[in-house]
């Protein structure tokens, strides 16, 4: 994130060739990958990388995910994946991502869910037990383009 926005800057992942197949096309399974990637690179911009999340003792577990290949990419390209709080609501997150080849072209659409766990497997209720985290998410999720959350996600409500 630069000092004027909160708006965090995109992720950029680079092709390996261990990630393409036979075919010599990234194998489908690694956008998932990219999409976690870009996800703990947006907490890590906020201040609440993985790292400090479990020394606070907050697990946040995917519940689901899914993924809308447009294009291919191969050894070597540059994939710019912008990953967004597409909505929250204090006990569970919704993300969604958008990933571009070096050239613009979409290549993948992709969503995340999860929810804040503590360590004995119960929900945290970020607003009252982690408020910074929490405003931190709500304000990322209300800066959607146009207030609206992309096709497909649930509307973002801020409870606990």
């Amino acid at each position: 994130m630069n000092e004027r926005s909160t708006t965090p800057r995109a992720y950029v992942h680079r092709v390996q060739y261990y990630e393409t197949d036979r075919m010599g096309v990234t194998h489908h399974s690694n956008y998932i990958r990219w999409m976690e990637e870009a996800r703990v690179d947006l907490l890590e911009q906020i201040g609440w990388g993985y790292d400090r999340m479990e020394q606070e003792g907050i697990l946040s577990p995917v519940t689901g995910v899914q993924c809308r290949f447009r294009a291919p990419t191969t050894f070597g390209d540059s994939v710019e994946i912008e990953a967004r709080v597409s909505a929250y609501r204090g006990v569970s997150l919704e993300m969604s991502y958008r990933m571009r080849r070096q050239d613009g072209e979409l290549v993948c659409e992709g969503s995340s869910s999860h929810c804040f766990l503590d360590r004995a497997g119960g929900f945290l209720r970020l607003r009252r037990d982690f408020p910074d985290l929490h405003a931190r998410l709500l304000s990322l999720a209300q800066e959607q383009p146009e207030g609206k959350a992309p096709e497909g996600t649930a509307p973002t409500v801020p409870a606990d």
